[in-house]
């Protein structure tokens, strides 16, 4: 592992780079998983060292279905990466979240069907805990910083992803609304989940560009809508930044040991090619 960076921006729709990067550098990192989304921007920032990743690809030519997190996520724990902020483009499920307000969720429910939502899926048992998906500690410090943009942001609510690419049924959005469900997006999970599992903390920054689609007053979602909202906000991200990496103290978290009560399989069991493949997560577990 290289320590590059210890913060992560990933970018989503309409976020393809980051603003006010000086010395800037390509990175290429392949994976066990294969190829990131992108080549890894690193970047100085206020005398930090982030990281910047394009989750759809520098030309968003790649859908939510076909991410290949567990590269993105492998790749910037490579780097050294210990905080992920994740910017996204949501749907609003309720009236008081409007579009080009902000949200920092501190729930998450995974209504995807087709991803790969674990690095341990053969030969290594592992079960993380999610019960608090976001990391708290991130996700205050996120919230603090971004109110000082005088942006209308919101704290708290559950961030529903659902497979995509597709844009929800109103039949669907309504059963989410009685759930309880506050913001929907495509990309979150399995994000979060696999952060987790490499003991990075993640909070995320939700664009709300819509009301979905059960909004009786407003049209349904378009990507012209959303594109117009994300153009809107487009320096938000980078304010926010602003503020938030000066107030960052590398303090232990609990997301940095995550994996310490999770491990199921014994060490005997774990086979050599396993040991290979997923040392960068386990070896401080295992060794």
């Amino acid at each position: 592992m290289r320590d590059v960076a210890e913060i992560a921006v990933i970018g989503g729709t309409g976020a393809y780079q980051l603003e006010g990067l000086t010395e800037l550098e390509e990175i290429e990192v392949m994976t066990p998983f294969g190829s990131p989304s992108s080549s890894i921007k690193i970047g100085s920032f206020q005398n930090n060292r982030i990281a910047f990743i394009a989750r759809h690809g520098e030309e968003h030519t790649i859908p939510p279905s076909d991410i290949n997190y567990r590269a993105n996520i492998y790749a910037l724990k490579s780097l050294g990466v210990k905080r992920i902020i994740s910017i996204s483009a949501c749907g609003s499920l309720r009236d008081d979240y409007a579009p080009g307000d902000i949200v920092i969720p501190n729930q998450l429910v995974d209504f995807t069907k087709d991803r790969k939502r674990t690095f341990f899926d053969t030969g290594l048992v592992v079960h993380v805990s999610m019960a608090d998906p976001f990391c708290n500690t991130l996700s205050n410090q996120l919230y603090e910083a971004a109110i000082q943009t005088g942006a209308n942001i919101h704290k708290g609510g559950s961030f529903i992803t659902i497979e995509g690419p597709r844009f929800s049924t109103k039949a669907e959005s309504n059963l989410f609304r009685s759930w309880g469900m506050s913001i929907i997006g495509m990309t979150t999970s399995p994000e979060a989940f696999l952060a987790r599992e490499a003991e990075m903390c993640y909070a995320a920054f939700a664009h709300v560009t819509d009301y979905d689609v059960w909004h009786q007053n407003e049209e349904s979602v378009t990507v012209e809508a959303i594109t117009k909202i994300l153009h809107h906000n487009k320096n938000l991200a980078q304010e926010t930044l602003s503020y938030l990496i000066p107030s960052l103290i590398d303090t232990e978290c609990d997301c940095h040991s995550a994996l310490q009560s999770g491990l199921t399989t014994t060490n005997q069991g774990i086979s050599t090619e396993q040991k290979k493949k997923l040392g960068l997560l386990i070896d401080k577990y295992i060794s």
